[in-house]
């Protein structure tokens, strides 16, 4: 059950780890069904038999449906700022596809709060460091730094954070 806090709250969340999601199967259903989406139809994601021929054994994830999946990773586990009236994706820095997701792998993301500053009167930007690990797998698929702001009434604002 993902917790609830306030805008005052984050500020001692700093450096912390603050979720780790549930696990979530990519199976080819669900990668082919990206590929139609993204119209990025390459062998080593959508053509199973082909796909054995490569060193990676099977098809693959495209690495930006695993990086698409942090969205549904962070609703899944992150506290929500209980002051907050919208939620908007700013961008990513340093994001690095490091292990294939393979066909009918499970995921899991790791969100540990890096930042957070005010962006004016009713939004905080919030960065975090997140990982995605795969089941069994030493090595995560990816690693990122992302950043999200958080949209408030302006009354609702703390001091500091």
């Amino acid at each position: 059950m993902v917790v609830e806090i306030s805008l005052a709250d984050v500020k001692g969340l700093i450096g912390q780890e603050v979720g780790l999601s549930r696990w979530f199967t990519v199976d080819q259903s669900m990668i082919d069904t990206f590929a139609d989406a993204t119209h990025d139809h390459q062998f080593i994601h959508t053509d199973p038999e082909r796909a054995k021929e490569t060193p990676f054994g099977g098809t693959i994830a495209h690495g930006f449906l695993t990086l698409s999946l942090l969205s549904a990773m962070n609703f899944d586990c992150v506290p929500k700022v209980r002051e907050q009236t919208m939620g908007i994706n700013f961008g990513f820095e340093k994001v690095r596809f490091m292990t294939p997701v393979k066909s009918g792998a499970k995921v899991r993301g790791r969100f540990l709060l890096k930042n957070a500053r005010f962006r004016g009167a009713q939004l905080l930007a919030i960065n975090y460091t997140v990982t995605v690990e795969i089941e069994g797998e030493r090595k995560p698929a990816l690693s990122a730094e992302w950043i999200t702001l958080i949209q408030f009434d302006a009354a609702d604002r703390p001091e500091t954070v």
